[in-house]
């Protein structure tokens, strides 16, 4: 699970502004950095262009998911991140991202941004590095890994407790079968004692 890219643009009128982003590309080649930094702002710029305000959508792109929530105020926060990154952190993500945001910078402070870039919003870092690992950023999803991990001790205590049933089983079984070579032997030992009688 990787998460590569958080931006909040401007989408309200087209083409669509990349006021602020935050990359991590670190799994990338020196070489390739920087084209694939351009795409991932191009197809941002797409993605928040289509998306209207008030929906989260989820958009898949070669081995790529853009998950995007455009707001009524006329931005648009796109999370891009590998297939396997979950889609219900992400979109919880990019909703306290864009909360903050606004609460930070108002509407004055980048409305007039055609170019875009020009809103540092060095938050977006954090919680680039803080979100790498859903399960310890979202509690739920906490919770959920040690549900599955206990899940797991429970089947195999069960599978454990039904083997040794099994065993038991068995051992009755074979107690039972011997019970009856006993009976049987000491029926027999009496008819053979029965015909000789020892004063």
């Amino acid at each position: 699970m990787k998460l590569l890219y958080i931006g909040i643009l401007k989408n309200e009128a087209k083409p669509a502004v990349e006021l602020c982003a935050e990359r991590d590309l670190s799994s990338y080649s020196r070489f390739t950095r920087t084209s694939v930094g351009e795409f991932m702002s191009l197809f941002s710029k797409t993605v928040a262009e289509r998306t209207r305000p008030g929906q989260r959508q989820d958009v898949e792109e070669q081995s790529y998911t853009f998950h995007a929530y455009a707001r009524s105020e006329g931005v648009a926060g796109i999370i891009i991140s590998d297939h396997e990154y979950p889609a219900l952190v992400a979109h919880q993500l990019l909703g306290k991202v864009l909360d903050e945001f606004l609460s930070r910078f108002p509407r004055s402070t980048w409305a007039n941004d055609d170019v875009g870039g020009g809103v540092q919003f060095p938050a977006l870092k954090e919680y680039t590095t803080k979100y790498q690992d859903p399960a310890a950023a979202d509690s739920i999803m906490k919770i959920q890994k040690e549900l599955d991990e206990t899940k797991i001790v429970l089947h195999k205590t069960i599978e454990s407790v039904l083997e040794r049933g099994e065993k038991i089983d068995s051992l009755v079984a074979k107690s039972d079968g011997l019970s009856a070579q006993s009976k049987m032997f000491y029926t027999q030992a009496k008819k053979q004692n029965s015909c000789c009688v020892v004063m």
